[in-house]
């Protein structure tokens, strides 16, 4: 029997659902608020949740990462009365099972959650037989919010099979350590890990880099070379930036990715390698093959296993952490004795909007230990300007907007650091997505190309800020 959430301010849709997830054998719990639902998900075992658009306290798509991240992790069905393409699109694309109008009959709803819930069961069957998270080896992968252990659950399912693997995501979130990790969970931990920085390739040797060459092929080729294509044998070969690779090597490096057969330059044979695929890169690949840029065939083979790593912005909780962690590795290489950091100092990092990722705030701290050298204690102020700048300025947009309308004497409470550091990141990330649909004029695969934002992502933002295109 499966515990079925309906959140629903609708009470005849409530009383029909539960009707059918009771005939159906399943037991079905209601709430009539986003809130009282996400309380239900926290505090009860949910499996599946049906979840209605328009709530009276708020947007039920905006809601959905947080049902999802609840402890039990449930699928989710959107079910609303105003159909439209773009929250169907956004929905799925933030991982709901299905996106259904309420005018369906309670029969041709069952249909999904019978699906859902089978899925569901195999989905934890499958994970039975997988190495679990906890003992994945991570190493350099920090970090235990739901978002990046969503991204660890897949990473497990992905090291245990032998699918090629896309691993997204913007610069500096860790797509190496994933494929490393990826690497180091498989069956070919033993083997040899192969990195290919593509938009490193010079373009006059980038087939003798991958392929090899023979004696001769080529002036300058004294001597036979390996590809790195054949070191990647019995292992895994890492395609870094694989959206840079040059376009006139992509039609043979698919055949190379079917066939796992090439032909060194000046060679007469073929030569075969046994390796497995892992790419990354931080460009939007699908947008690419729609203009042309790179191949939908090479594209496709490439995204049989799809890992996409959240920014830091969006997994914040895991700051402390990451600092932690890299704050106590570089007193260790540098002989110093470890550091406390205070608490302003831990606040500061989580309000910065770190468009650099883990990449910038392991710059940061290296930075900042610099600075206090011979200090005990991390403050603010050995933060560089930068990110200090960006939250006094924020803090002083806070005060102007929550001191409209009232006189100089008017008393006012002061609010919790997390309230006040969570309205400064809200009007910031306001006042950045004004300017950007400003600057490209509504035109939303522009905003997203600039902004770095998935198209989903970005709808989501829209929708949450009230910002038309």
């Amino acid at each position: 029997m499966a515990n079925v959430l309906i959140i629903d301010d609708d009470e005849s849709m409530c009383y029909a659902l539960s009707r059918m997830v009771g005939r159906l054998g399943h037991n079905p719990v209601c709430a009539d608020s986003i809130a009282g639902g996400l309380e239900k998900t926290r505090s009860e075992n949910i499996d599946l949740v049906f979840l209605d658009v328009r709530m009276p306290d708020g947007n039920g798509l905006e809601a959905l990462p947080a049902i999802q991240g609840a402890p039990s992790s449930p699928e989710v069905i959107i079910i609303t009365g105003y159909g439209d393409p773009d929250g169907a699109e956004m929905a799925i694309k933030s991982g709901a099972w299905d996106y259904i109008e309420k005018g369906c009959s309670t029969r041709e709803m069952s249909l999904p959650l019978l699906r859902a819930l089978e899925y569901r069961q195999q989905k934890e069957n499958a994970r039975a037989g997988t190495k679990s998270i906890i003992a994945l080896k991570r190493d350099g992968i920090i970090g235990q919010s739901p978002k990046l252990m969503d991204c660890l659950d897949l990473l497990a399912q992905a090291a245990a099979s032998e699918s090629s693997v896309l691993i997204t995501g913007e610069t500096g979130t860790g797509k190496e350590l994933f494929a490393c990790a990826i690497h180091g969970n498989s069956s070919r931990a033993k083997g040899p890990f192969v990195v290919v920085d593509c938009a490193a390739l010079p373009e006059t040797l980038v087939e003798s880099v991958l392929f090899g060459h023979e004696k001769g092929a080529f002036t300058g080729a004294d001597k036979a070379s390996d590809g790195l294509i054949r070191q990647a044998c019995g292992g895994t070969l890492f395609l870094d930036e694989v959206g840079e690779l040059p376009s006139g090597l992509q039609k043979s490096f698919l055949r190379v990715l079917q066939e796992h057969r090439f032909r060194p330059v000046g060679s007469k044979k073929e030569l075969e390698s046994d390796f497995r695929l892992v790419a990354a890169t931080n460009r939007n690949m699908d947008q690419m093959a729609r203009e042309g840029l790179f191949r939908d065939d090479l594209l496709f083979r490439l995204k049989s296993f799809v890992i996409e790593l959240p920014p830091l912005r969006e997994r914040s909780e895991d700051i402390k952490e990451i600092a932690r962690h890299h704050i106590d590795r570089f007193c260790e290489k540098y002989g110093l004795r470890p550091k406390g950091f205070s608490p302003e100092f831990l606040d500061t990092l989580k309000a910065y909007h770190w468009p650099g990722n883990i990449r910038e705030l392991v710059n940061t701290l290296d930075r900042a230990l610099a600075a206090a050298r011979f200090e005990p204690t991390l403050f603010p102020k050995h933060l560089p300007i930068d990110i200090r700048v960006q939250k006094a300025r924020a803090s002083i947009n806070h005060k102007t907007v929550s001191d409209e309308g009232h006189g100089p004497d008017a008393p006012r409470a002061l609010p919790s650091i997390h309230e006040f550091r969570e309205a400064a990141s809200l009007q910031a990330e306001k006042n950045y997505l004004n300017e950007l649909m400003g600057l490209c004029e509504g035109d939303i695969k522009e905003a997203c190309r600039i902004s770095g934002l998935s198209q989903s992502r970005l709808y989501a933002l829209l929708q949450k800020h009230k910002i038309s295109r």
